[in-house]
């Protein structure tokens, strides 16, 4: 996905601050409607096509993180009216960008049946038995969640019974079993921003898709503290609205899966994730051993490359950004030069890298071992901050500035900066 600078720009400003969901403030439920604070736990959750995330728990679901709770068949009608089931056992919304019939649509598990939605309404022929749809997949499941190629190793959809998972692969129709008795049962489950959580009770436990195994803190937690805005809960993730003099970004890349990430301080946010919110995480999380922050940030050939100091960590991006054996390396070591980095960019299709050092650029040929430096050329500016290439031409970025180029030769042949294009109210949310 390509984003546009306003999108960009739209969501630069929660990269410097700290937290997790927002939580929003809850509305007074009615007192014969079920409370989701009472700690019971869900039954599904899932997001639909919008990104709004549902939860279920009985014959009643609850809109997003506020509000009360309401009637399932209000939203999703003939989910209860028929069938008289009164209940979901499972949901997941479809990640099947090859099928576009079936991709984003939301899927109910219902005891041995499965209904499809798209828009909130049921689709032609369902409800169907389970195994028309998903062959090797059992009934009366515990908990769904889709898990795309990348963070799977194909499109595929997670079903859990008991202890067991359902890995279903979406392409060629077939089921492996694996269990996971080191997790709990999981009630519910959910994808947000490409991590992955298991709800039991009112606690959720984060776990690996592919390995099953608890990750990224200590676990389980209280999803009252998260998930929903609860009196006498919460973790202190206040988002603080920026000046728009004050925005400043260390570094900022597109993968070639098209994921787009921001880095500013020790935090880094996904930017064509804005379906299902906008949140910063530490960058340690996804990238353990950069605890301080990076200066420099560019992708290449499925790698991530993160620069901090004078060392180079490259990740895989197709393996969960595991850190590639033998890494971290000099800067000398792996692209030929010393000195501070302050920026980096790969345009698509293209084999060189650009490394912006003070006032001078250099190309280096990725493709050639060792790496070749093939040119050099001193800026009209310094103390840049962050670069991105794309298809629509270059932004570079410089406090709460950025500057636009039409291409890395047009940016390199400059001897007068372009005007400088400023951050405004209504391209971030910041206070001008």
């Amino acid at each position: 996905m390509e984003l546009s600078t306003n999108t960009l720009f739209l969501c630069l400003a929660l990269a410097l601050t700290n937290g997790a969901p927002v939580n929003h403030d809850a509305a007074v439920d009615d007192a014969s409607l079920p409370d989701r604070c009472d700690g019971i736990g869900f039954d599904a959750i899932t997001p639909d096509e919008n990104g709004t995330t549902f939860f279920f728990r009985g014959s009643h679901l609850w809109k997003g993180y506020r509000g009360p709770a309401q009637l399932s068949n209000e939203f999703f009608q003939q989910l209860d009216d028929i069938h008289n089931i009164g209940h979901v056992d499972a949901a997941f919304r479809m990640h099947n960008i090859k099928h576009e019939g079936d991709h984003d649509h939301m899927y109910f598990f219902l005891d041995d049946k499965v209904f499809s939605y798209y828009g909130h309404a049921l689709e032609e022929g369902y409800p169907k038995d389970i195994q028309q749809d998903f062959p090797g997949v059992p009934s009366h499941l515990d908990a769904a969640v889709e898990c795309p190629k990348g963070e799977c190793m194909t499109d595929s959809v997670l079903f859990f019974k008991g202890h067991d998972v359902h890995v279903y692969d979406i392409a060629t129709m077939t089921v492996k079993i694996k269990t996971w008795s080191h997790l709990p049962v999981c009630t519910s489950a959910l994808r947000w921003l490409e991590h992955y959580y298991c709800f039991h009770g009112n606690n959720f436990t984060r776990f690996h898709p592919v390995l099953g195994q608890v990750s990224g803190g200590v676990y389980p937690k209280d999803a009252r503290n998260y998930f929903m805005k609860c009196p006498n809960y919460g973790h202190g993730g206040d988002h603080k609205v920026l000046n728009c003099s004050d925005v400043k970004i260390d570094a900022i890349t597109t993968d070639d899966a098209g994921k787009s990430y921001v880095f500013a301080g020790t935090n880094y946010m996904r930017l064509d994730t804005w379906r299902d919110g906008l949140h910063p995480f530490p960058i340690a999380r996804s990238w353990k051993e950069l605890t301080n922050g990076v200066d420099a940030v560019f992708s290449y050939s499925d790698n991530m490359y993160l620069i901090k100091d004078d060392q180079v960590y490259i990740y895989n991006a197709a393996a969960q950004y595991t850190l590639i054996k033998g890494y971290p390396k000099t800067l000398k070591e792996e692209l030929g030069i010393e000195g501070h980095v302050d920026a980096a960019f790969v345009c698509p299709n293209d084999d060189k890298v650009h490394i912006i050092t003070g006032g001078t650029i250099r190309a280096i040929d990725l493709s050639a071992t060792p790496r070749v430096v093939t040119g050099e050329w001193l800026l009209p500016f310094s103390d840049i901050d962050a670069a991105l290439c794309s298809a629509e031409g270059i932004n570079v970025f410089k406090g709460a500035t950025y500057y636009h180029y039409e291409s890395p030769m047009t940016l390199a042949m400059s001897r007068i900066a372009p005007e400088p294009q400023h951050v405004t109210t209504g391209m971030m949310g910041c206070k001008e």
